[in-house]
C-alpha cells in the first residue's frame, strides 16, 4: 500500500513534466512562426521604404542636374560678358598705346631738336664766357691801376678809405635809426598814453574818495580845569601811570579844558584817548584804576580791529580771507604813511586795480586781492624787523595765499622783477593813490632835497646847460646846447635822465623829463 502512492506520484510527476515540455515546445513553435511572419512583414516594409527612397533620390538627382545646368548657363553667360568687356578694354588700351607711341615719337624728334639747339647755345656761351673772362681780367687790371692812382692822389690806402666810408655809413645809419626810433617812440607813447589815460581816468572816476591827513596828536576835552590836577595826580603819579600804560605823551598846559595826547602810533593814541575819557566819566583816577581801564580798552580795541577788518573785506568784495589776515587789515586803520591812512589807501588801491584789470581784460580777482593785501606788512613793521613788503610776503605765505597774489605784493615796490599784468596794475594803482594831490604830505626838508637832487642829476649830463624842477617836482625841464646835442640825441638824453632818476630818487607817482633844444640867431642892426 505504501508503494502505490509513490508510483502514482511518480506517474503524475512524469505526466506533468511531459505536459510542460510539450507546452514549451508548442510555445517555441508558435513564437518561431510569429517571428517569421513579423520578419516577412518587415522585409515587405523595408522594400517599400527602399523603393520610396529610390524614387526620391531620382527626383532629387533630376533637380540637382537641372540646377547645375542653369548655373552652368549663367556662368557661361557671365564669362562671355567678361570676355567681351576685356576684349573691348584691350582694344581701347591698344588704341591709347598707339596714340602714346605717336606722341613719344614726336617728343623724341622735338628732344633731338632741343639737344641740338642746347649744344649750339652751350658752345656760344662758352665763347662768351671766354670773352667775359678776358674782359674781367682787363677790368681788374684797370681797377687796380685806377686804385693805385686814387691812393696816390688822395694819400690814402684802400683800407683807410674803406674805414672812412664805413664810419660815414655808420654815422648816417645811427642818425637815421635814431630818427626812426624817435618817431616810433613818439607814436607808441602817444597811443599808450591815450589808452592809459582812458583806463586810469575811468578807474579814478569810479573810485574817488576824499583824504584827510592824519595828525600825530589827539585832543581830549575835560569838563573843568580841576580835572587837570586829578589827571596829574599827587607828584604826577597818575599821569606817569597813564603814559607808561599807553606809551603816549600827555601834554597838560594852559589851554583851557583841554588835554593833548601826542604819539606817532595812532593805535596807542586812540587807546589813551578812550582810556582817559572813561576815567573822566568814572571819576576814579589812580594808578591801579588806570591800568585796569587801559587793559579793558585794549581788549575792546582788538574787537574793533577785527570788526574793521571784516567791514573792509566787505567793502572791497574780498571773500575767503583768513581771520588773521583780516585782523591785520583792521590794524591798518591805525597806520599812516605821509599822513595818508593805510586802510583807506588799501581800499582805494583795491578798487583802482580791479577797475583797471576789468578794462584791459586782466584777472580782476588777482588784481583786487593783490592790491588789497599789498600793504598788509605795515601792520607788522612797527613790531618786527624787516620791510613791510618782506613781512607781507612772509605772512601771506604762512597762510597759503595764491602765489599770483603774493607776487603782486612782493613786486609792488620793485623788490623783484614784475612778471604779470596784475602786478603792474597793483603797482600803478598804488602810485595813483599815493601821488594824487592831497593824498600824502611830506616834510619841507625832504621835498627841497628831492628837487635839488633832481636838478643835479639832469645837469650832470654832457650838453646840458640848465635844468629846472617844476610842478612840485613832477616835471624837470632840461635846456641843452643845440650845437652839442641834436634831435635824436635829445630823445636819448631824456631816456637816460629818466632811468637815472628812477635808480637814484624815491618819489611818489612819476616825473616827466622834458628836454628842450633850440637855436637862436641874434644880430643887431646898426
Amino acid at each position: 500500500m505504501f508503494a502505490t502512492p509513490m508510483a502514482t506520484f511518480a506517474v503524475s510527476l512524469v505526466c506533468l513534466l511531459t505536459g510542460l515540455i510539450l507546452g514549451l515546445i508548442g510555445r517555441i513553435a508558435y513564437d518561431r512562426q510569429k517571428s517569421k511572419s513579423t520578419l516577412a512583414s518587415a522585409e515587405e516594409e523595408s522594400k517599400k521604404i527602399l523603393e520610396l527612397a529610390v524614387r526620391e533620390a531620382e527626383t532629387k538627382k533630376k533637380e540637382i542636374v537641372l540646377e547645375a545646368r542653369d548655373h552652368l548657363l549663367r556662368e557661361r553667360q557671365e564669362f562671355d560678358d567678361l570676355t567681351r568687356r576685356q576684349r573691348d578694354e584691350f582694344e581701347s588700351t591698344q588704341e591709347h598705346l598707339s596714340a602714346l607711341d605717336k606722341q613719344l615719337s614726336l617728343i623724341r624728334r622735338e628732344h633731338g631738336d632741343a639737344e641740338r639747339d642746347f649744344e649750339a647755345r652751350r658752345l656760344d656761351l662758352n665763347t662768351r664766357m671766354q670773352a667775359f673772362g678776358r674782359k674781367e681780367s682787363e677790368l681788374e687790371r684797370m681797377l687796380h691801376e685806377e686804385r693805385l692812382h686814387l691812393e696816390k692822389s688822395a694819400g690814402l690806402s684802400a683800407d683807410e678809405a674803406r674805414r672812412m666810408l664805413m664810419k660815414t655809413i655808420e654815422k648816417d645809419a645811427r642818425r637815421e635809426s635814431a630818427d626812426i626810433l624817435k618817431a616810433l617812440e613818439d607814436e607808441t607813447r602817444e597811443n599808450a598814453d591815450r589808452k592809459a589815460k582812458q583806463v586810469i581816468s575811468l578807474a579814478i572816476q569810479r573810485w574817488a574818495s576824499a583824504h584827510t591827513a592824519e595828525n600825530t596828536v589827539s585832543v581830549v576835552h575835560i569838563p573843568s580845569e580841576d580835572m587837570k590836577g586829578r589827571i596829574i595826580g599827587r607828584e604826577g603819579r597818575n599821569i606817569r601811570a597813564l603814559e607808561n600804560a599807553t606809551g603816549v605823551d600827555l601834554i597838560i598846559d594852559d589851554t583851557p579844558e583841554t588835554v593833548v595826547l601826542s604819539c606817532f602810533n595812532i593805535f596807542r593814541r586812540e587807546v589813551a584817548r578812550l582810556s582817559l575819557e572813561q576815567l573822566l566819566q568814572d571819576g576814579r583816577i589812580h594808578p591801579s584804576r588806570i591800568e585796569e581801564v587801559v587793559q579793558k580798552v585794549k581788549d575792546e580795541m582788538e574787537g574793533q580791529i577785527m570788526a574793521t577788518g571784516e567791514q573792509a573785506c566787505v567793502e572791497a568784495n574780498m571773500m575767503g580771507l583768513h581771520p588773521e589776515l583780516m585782523r591785520l587789515i583792521g590794524k591798518l586803520k591805525y597806520r599812516t604813511s605821509y599822513g595818508q591812512n593805510i586802510l583807506t589807501h588799501t581800499l582805494e588801491v583795491s578798487h583802482l586795480a580791479a577797475t583797471m584789470a576789468a578794462e584791459i581784460g586782466a584777472n580782476v580777482e588777482v588784481a583786487r586781492r593783490g592790491a588789497f593785501l599789498h600793504d598788509i606788512g605795515k601792520a607788522l613793521d612797527q613790531d618786527r624787523e624787516g620791510t613791510h613788503t618782506a613781512l607781507g610776503v612772509e605772512i601771506l605765505r604762512k597762510y597759503n595765499e595764491n602765489p599770483a597774489v603774493i607776487h603782486c605784493v612782493e613786486a609792488h615796490h620793485n623788490d623783484v622783477e614784475l612778471e604779470t599784468v596784475e602786478a603792474y596794475l597793483v603797482q600803478a594803482a598804488d602810485a595813483i593813490s599815493a601821488s594824487r594831490p592831497g593824498a600824502r604830505r611830506e616834510s619841507l626838508e625832504t621835498y627841497i632835497k628831492r628837487l635839488k637832487k633832481l636838478e643835479e642829476i639832469a645837469v650832470g649830463f654832457n650838453g646840458v646847460t640848465q635844468a629846472y624842477a617844476l610842478q612840485a617836482g613832477r616835471e624837470v625841464r632840461i635846456m641843452v646846447a643845440h650845437d652839442l646835442v641834436n634831435d635824436a640825441q635829445a630823445s636819448q638824453l631824456a631816456r637816460d635822465v629818466a632811468r637815472r632818476v628812477e635808480s637814484e630818487l624815491e618819489y611818489p607817482g612819476q616825473i616827466k623829463v622834458q628836454v628842450i633844444r633850440e637855436m637862436r640867431a641874434v644880430e643887431f642892426a646898426k
